[in-house]
């Protein structure tokens, strides 16, 4: 069962619970699997997707059709999965903080030196005094991150858990890294660039959840520009170019050059991994009219008649018409990964 909302947004209660309910959002989940204690014996004990072989003795135990059968399987699934009005809390608490820490890291950075000149990173290093206002958006970060690894194991889990968990681990290893060894002037860089596109994601979530399908198309599609632009633009060019070249240039091969950029490549393998899958939801846009569904998404469809009645007021994050499951997270973060 989903985690209440609560325990994931702070203040959800308060702010934004009331703002998803002025929105029409409403508390209430997927259509519920009618009770059967024998379905759910074997949903609790033996498995969640039964294959053909288990369908054909339930419907022979059942006297039901396997149609049926599958259907109430796909109910039941769902019916454990977090209401809209759960995953728009949760995405608000998200965009706030993404939202709120990118501007402080761009108003914090747009006076050091370091923002301009990339070299600077490197000057005077180890001996780089460590500010209080950069103290603070390090801990802020970390601690953010640390609460985004915790919660993939008690969230709905997602086909892109692997590499969530990848990209978690290898930022809260960079965060701890570059900290422990005073590299905070790039970690600054590195933090600032990947904030740059989240809080889009989050706002496309969230005009989504509230059925604003095209403000959504456009939350989505600046997100994919942005996400493009700096994570395989700025993000090699820059900061990989710093890191790799201008660090050996000015300080050496320092003991830890090889784990420091061995994290930084493996972010943009990642990044590499997610823009495929943002290219090719927005490619299935263009055809469709309107923004793919999140391959990532964690709720089902029911039946392929439910899927095409309610096609229309699926957006970003919801399933394909067969119900198999697409993009998500990072993409369809992300959440894409969502849900994010």
């Amino acid at each position: 069962m989903h985690k209440p909302v609560g325990l994931c947004c702070p203040g959800s209660e308060f702010i934004a619970k009331p703002c998803a309910i002025n929105l029409g959002i409403q508390d209430s989940g997927p259509h519920r699997a009618q009770p059967n204690a024998i379905l759910e014996k074997v949903f609790t004990s033996i498995t969640k997707s039964p294959d053909g072989k288990r369908l054909e003795g339930l419907s022979k135990q059942l006297d039901w059709d396997v149609r049926k059968i599958q259907r109430w399987f796909r109910h039941r699934r769902n019916q454990d999965k977090p209401t809209t009005l759960t995953k728009f809390c949760e995405s608000m608490w998200r965009f706030t903080f993404y939202f709120s820490i990118f501007f402080y890291g761009i108003r914090f950075l747009w006076t050091a030196p370091w923002f301009w000149d990339t070299r600077q990173c490197w000057y005077n290093y180890p001996f780089q005094p460590l500010t209080s206002r950069l103290y603070y958006y390090y801990i802020l970060e970390l601690a953010f991150y640390w609460s985004l690894m915790f919660s993939q194991f008690t969230d709905i889990k997602r086909k892109d858990f692997l590499i969530m968990f990848v990209h978690h681990l290898a930022t809260i290893g960079l965060i701890t890294f570059s900290y422990m060894n005073n590299m905070v002037r790039v970690g600054t860089l590195v933090l600032c660039l990947h904030d740059a596109s989240d809080f889009l994601l989050e706002a496309a979530k969230l005009a989504n959840y509230a059925k604003y399908q095209r403000l959504c198309d456009a939350f989505f599609m600046l997100f994919g520009v942005v996400f493009i632009v700096t994570r395989l633009g700025i993000y090699p060019f820059w900061i990989l170019n710093t890191t790799l070249f201008e660090s050996w240039e000015l300080i050496g091969p320092y003991p830890s050059w090889w784990l420091f950029n061995g994290l930084l490549v493996t972010l943009q393998v990642l990044h590499v991994i997610w823009s495929y899958l943002i290219i090719r939801t927005a490619s299935k846009a263009l055809v469709r009219g309107k923004v793919s569904k999140d391959d990532r998404s964690d709720v089902e469809s029911s039946s392929e008649e439910e899927d095409v009645t309610s096609n229309s007021t699926k957006g970003i994050f919801s399933t394909s018409s067969n119900g198999s499951n697409r993009l998500n997270g990072h993409v369809a973060g992300g959440q894409w990964t969502g849900e994010e």
